[in-house]
């Protein structure tokens, strides 16, 4: 895991722990439902964090003869279970919550309390945010939209990081509208409608998360344009002919597998052969260091079909 990824879960970790203690405390003194959809939303985002760290760590393993490719893919695994933790623990407890409240209203006590605890709690995720998207941004093609950036993003942490951090700030200023409309209104309705925007905002999120994540655990490639490079890397060696196809498949963020059938020189002996693979190997890892395993098969190209 990078240091920027890590900085920026450490950031909403503390973040989210320091808000949910205020809102759970709020919404005892207060009875909001917004206020405790809130609370069970900053929890549950809290145990996210330590979980995308907890995979960033075991995702460090060396391979073994049961994984032979590594554990790279743990941190999506746990980045999976992220999603299903924000659509249960925050999504469903929230709509459940303002159902309830719906069904059953009473008056939110300690206005003041309660906003006090909002605007805090805003300023508190507003910082979480900043970092994330800081550190975000020095992964990011400028000229790439930020979702983009969450849809191609093979870095799991950031992306999480961002769609919780933007959930969470957009669920105050609902939970804040809900409470305010609730006392002004005197109709404790409001305050359930917030819980329920609240929870219908966490479990798109959640979705939108367990199927990026579910592509990148069920393997992705690499970009078109890493796969362009290797393809021209090999080109350029003096003793490959054609390239016939390159496969690639990310089996962690930072560690690709590249499998390529590439034609070579027809005069060429076997000793000099097995050195033009290897020479070949360095030069993809030399452009391109996220290539961990590299296999090559030499072939003879029928049609001269290239990719």
């Amino acid at each position: 895991m990078q240091d920027g990824s890590r900085k920026a879960i450490i950031a909403a970790f503390l973040a989210n722990l320091g808000i949910a203690i205020a809102k759970f405390v709020g919404f005892l003194l207060t009875a909001s439902a917004s206020l405790l959809a809130e609370s069970a939303h900053s929890l549950a985002d809290t145990g996210n964090q330590a979980l995308l760290l907890l995979g960033g760590s075991r995702a460090k393993r060396r391979p073994s003869s049961s994984r032979p490719f590594g554990h790279g893919r743990e941190r999506y695994f746990w980045a999976f279970v992220v999603a299903l933790v924000l659509f249960s623990m925050g999504g469903l407890f929230a709509l459940y919550e303002g159902v309830q409240k719906l069904r059953h209203p009473h008056e939110t006590e300690g206005f003041a309390i309660a906003i006090a605890i909002l605007l805090v709690a805003i300023a508190l995720e507003t910082v979480s945010l900043s970092t994330a998207v800081r550190e975000a941004r020095h992964v990011k093609p400028k000229s790439m939209s930020w979702w983009r950036f969450i849809r191609t993003a093979k870095q799991p942490e950031l992306p999480v990081v961002l769609l919780e951090d933007v959930g969470a700030e957009i669920g105050l200023f609902l939970a804040l509208f809900g409470v305010v409309m609730g006392h002004y209104t005197g109709n404790a309705r409001w305050d359930a409608v917030g819980s329920v925007a609240i929870g219908v905002l966490l479990v798109v999120i959640a979705i939108v998360l367990a199927i990026e994540m579910k592509s990148l655990l069920i393997g992705e490639s690499a970009s078109p344009d890493d796969e362009q490079l290797i393809l021209t890397t090999m080109m350029q060696h003096p003793t490959v002919v054609s390239v016939i196809y390159v496969r690639t498949e990310h089996l962690g963020p930072d560690e690709v597998l590249v499998a390529a059938k590439v034609e070579f020189d027809r005069d060429i002996d076997f000793v000099t052969l097995s050195a033009a693979i290897d020479s070949v190997e360095a030069d993809v890892r030399l452009v391109y260091d996220k290539a961990r395993f590299i296999f090559i098969e030499p072939d003879i190209a029928h049609g001269g079909s290239r990719r």
